[in-house]
C-alpha cells in the first residue's frame, strides 16, 4: 500500500472502474468512491472520508480495508500472514471480527500466527508447524486453548533449551528465565517437561 494514496484509489488499484469509450475513456472516480465506502461500511468500518491517505490508517484499519477488498473482488480464499503481529489489542480485535466476518460470508481463511490466543476464537481447525513440518492437526472440539498454547509454546523444545544452556555453564541467568517459562508452559497445560 502507497501511503499517500487515498483510501478508495487502494481499494480498486489494478481494478479501477472507467467510464466513456474509447479516446473518451476516464476513470470513475465518484462511482470507485462510492463503492469503497458502502463495501467498507458493509465490513463494519466507518471511514468519514474515503479521500484520506491509506497511510492514515491504523494497521488494524489497513488490514481490513484488505479484506474488505478481497471480499468485495470476489476472493474465494484469504491466506492471512501474521495481519495482527503488529497490531495492539484493540487493533488485534478489530483485525479477528473482521476475519470472522469474512468467514461468515463464505471465504475460506487461512490464518497464519503465531498467538494461539489469535487463532483459537476464529479457528475451526489447527495445522501447527515446527520449521516447516507439521507436528499436529486438530479440529477445535478436539483441543482446548491450553493444550493449544502448550503445542505452540514449545514445552519440550524449553526443557531442551535449558538442558543445553546447563550443559554448557555460565548461563545461570538464562537457565533461570527457561525454567521460569517452562513453569508457565506446565502451570497451563497441567504437563511436566
Amino acid at each position: 500500500m502507497v501511503p499517500l494514496m487515498p483510501i478508495w484509489r487502494n481499494f480498486f488499484l489494478g481494478s479501477e472502474l472507467t467510464s466513456g469509450f474509447g479516446p473518451f475513456k476516464s476513470m470513475d472516480v465518484e462511482k470507485m468512491k462510492e463503492i469503497t465506502l458502502k463495501e467498507l461500511a458493509a465490513m463494519g468500518i466507518d471511514l468519514r472520508d474515503v479521500e484520506q491517505p491509506i497511510g492514515q490508517l491504523s494497521g488494524g484499519e489497513r488490514q481490513c480495508v484488505a479484506i474488505a477488498r478481497a471480499v468485495y473482488f470476489g476472493a474465494k480464499v484469504l491466506i492471512l500472514d501474521e495481519p495482527t503481529a503488529a497490531l495492539g489489542v484493540k487493533q488485534s480485535g478489530v483485525v479477528l471480527r473482521y476475519i470472522l466476518q469474512a468467514r461468515d460470508r463464505g471465504l475460506g481463511v487461512i490464518f497464519i500466527t503465531h498467538n494461539p490466543h489469535h487463532a483459537f476464537p476464529v479457528g475451526d481447525r489447527f495445522l501447527l508447524l515446527k520449521r516447516g513440518k507439521s507436528i499436529g492437526y486438530y479440529d477445535k472440539k478436539d483441543i482446548t486453548l491450553d493444550e493449544l498454547t502448550a503445542q505452540m509454546a514449545g514445552g519440550a523444545e524449553l526443557a531442551e533449551l535449558a538442558h543445553e544452556l546447563e550443559q554448557l555453564g555460565g548461563h545461570g541467568d538464562i537457565v533461570k528465565e527457561v525454567q521460569g517459562e517452562m513453569a508457565e508452559v506446565a502451570q497451563t497445560t497441567g504437563k511436566t517437561y
